[in-house]
């Protein structure tokens, strides 16, 4: 019989009960909610006459409609009244159901995919749920993570499982060093690039090698969020002494007899070397430079030494509508250098790269330097807790000097589902995951980047090799 992939026991571990070849009904460790993907939910369960049957591994936050406007946590207000409306349902559902919240005014309030791991809720070995997309996050700790639509909430709520399609499993080995100046950010929009928008579709993909190795936790959970717009269904790392230093010192909960349980759990959570996965694939990390999306799609992507394709060099008959369809909307000319392409914004930020390194890049590439003329330039902590680290450390204090705006936490501009929108035209870097049109505001354009590579564009005003100025720093 073979071995087993990190993904299957991690499923196996965790089946109730087998209910097809196809399907289990999945046991849930942690179930995280939002302000917008669980309403309906709890409506549905107090129609039924249930409650929650386990409040104790349910969390909540409110994240995605909220302003982020400078203003002391305890003073933040949601004044626009469908969104007020929601987060108001979610603490009445919470107080009800004894459920935790990071609520509006909560000083550690923040993204939901950076608040579960910073407070050690995320455990190699568990399976976390969320309605949300990006919950792939959490592979890089070694858990099953993944994204549930409304009433899959409801269903959690109820039972703590859920029926679930399994997967099929993926590897991704990149092997060698990353280049100096190249990060998980750049490293995951060219294997977005390089497998296709749907190339992992119906996969659970784990990825391996010396590159992935060398990554911080943080890093890492960069390229796992990220890996879901290659269509995947999870993505995973296999926990290490990198994955063990993060959550040990995040866990103060996990000591003694249990910590030295947890570990030995821990080391049994790789793939066996007879393993069998469906698709394999293996990139060189000395061959990538920092990347830059040029269309609508996180797949439509160049180096920055690149230019916009051309698209009737394209043979597919459709791929080739869809290639005009995303240079009309993105503005930009077949062949266009992307390095150059003058910005009107700049966004650092979301769950892809708001954590306390990425903060750290920028300070240290905008050190002693200033935002070019015209360009207004965001930085969104991921949380609360990292806004006061980055302000303990004098972070925040340089992106002000630089002329940055220092925010208060939220998703913010990722998805415009606040007051923190581009406007019909307005052409940003950003460094969140998706650029669909209008995902940052009604015709706005996006051109995803490393946090790095913002930075440089706000400085320049236009999108830049952010390797000179970190040389020149």
């Amino acid at each position: 019989m073979p071995g087993m992939t990190l993904y299957d026991k991690l499923v196996a571990s965790h089946e109730v009960a087998r209910i097809d070849a196809e399907h289990v009904l999945l046991y849930v460790d942690l179930h995280i909610m939002n302000e917008y993907t669980s309403p309906q939910a709890f409506s549905g369960l107090a129609a039924r006459g249930r409650r929650v049957l386990r409040p104790g591994q349910q969390m909540a936050v409110v994240d995605h409609v909220i302003p982020t406007h400078s203003v002391p946590a305890a003073a933040r207000v949601i004044q626009e009244p469908a969104s007020s409306l929601q987060a108001r349902n979610l603490k009445r559902n919470c107080d009800e159901q004894g459920i935790a919240l990071f609520d509006t005014t909560d000083p550690l309030q923040g993204i939901e995919h950076v608040v579960a791991p910073e407070h050690g809720m995320i455990l190699p070995g568990m399976v976390v749920l969320c309605g949300d997309s990006h919950t792939t996050t959490y592979g890089a700790l070694g858990a099953l993570g993944f994204g549930i639509g409304t009433s899959e909430v409801e269903h959690i709520l109820a039972t703590q499982t859920l029926v679930y399609r399994v997967a099929r499993n993926m590897r991704v080995r990149v092997d060698g060093r990353l280049p100096a100046g190249v990060s998980a950010k750049d490293l995951v929009i060219y294997l977005v690039h390089r497998l296709g928008a749907q190339g992992a579709r119906g996969f659970a993909v784990e990825y391996c090698g010396q590159a992935i190795e060398d990554l911080s936790a943080e890093a890492r959970m960069t390229l796992c969020n990220m890996t879901v717009e290659a269509g995947a269904r999870a993505a995973l790392i296999a926990p290490d002494d990198t994955t063990r230093r993060y959550v040990e010192a995040r866990a103060p909960h996990l000591g003694g007899a249990d910590l030295e349980l947890a570990r030995a759990h821990w080391r049994t959570l790789y793939s066996d070397d007879d393993a069998r996965f469906e698709a394999e694939h293996v990139f060189d990390a000395a061959s990538i430079a920092p990347f830059v999306t040029w269309g609508t799609s996180p797949d439509q992507a160049v180096p920055v030494g690149g230019a916009v394709p051309d698209p009737e060099a394209e043979p597919d008959a459709l791929a080739r509508i869809a290639l005009r369809k995303a240079i009309d909307y993105i503005g930009l000319a077949p062949g266009t250098p992307i390095a150059g392409v003058p910005i009107d914004r700049v966004f650092i930020g979301s769950c892809t790269n708001g954590r306390i390194e990425d903060l750290r890049v920028v300070a240290g590439l905008v050190r002693g330097r200033k935002v070019a003329p015209g360009v207004r330039a965001m930085v969104v902590p991921g949380s609360g807790a990292v806004r006061a680290q980055a302000e303990a450390e004098g972070i925040a204090a340089q992106l002000i000097e630089a002329g940055f705006e220092w925010r208060q936490p939220g998703c913010s501009m990722c998805l415009a589902m606040n007051d923190d929108v581009l406007r019909p035209g307005e052409r940003c870097a950003s460094t969140t995951n998706r650029n669909f049109e209008g995902r940052q505001g009604r015709g706005g354009r996006t051109h995803l980047m490393s946090p790095a590579m913002a930075a440089a564009a706000a400085l320049a005003g236009r999108i830049v090799d952010a390797r000179a100025l970190e040389q020149a720093a």
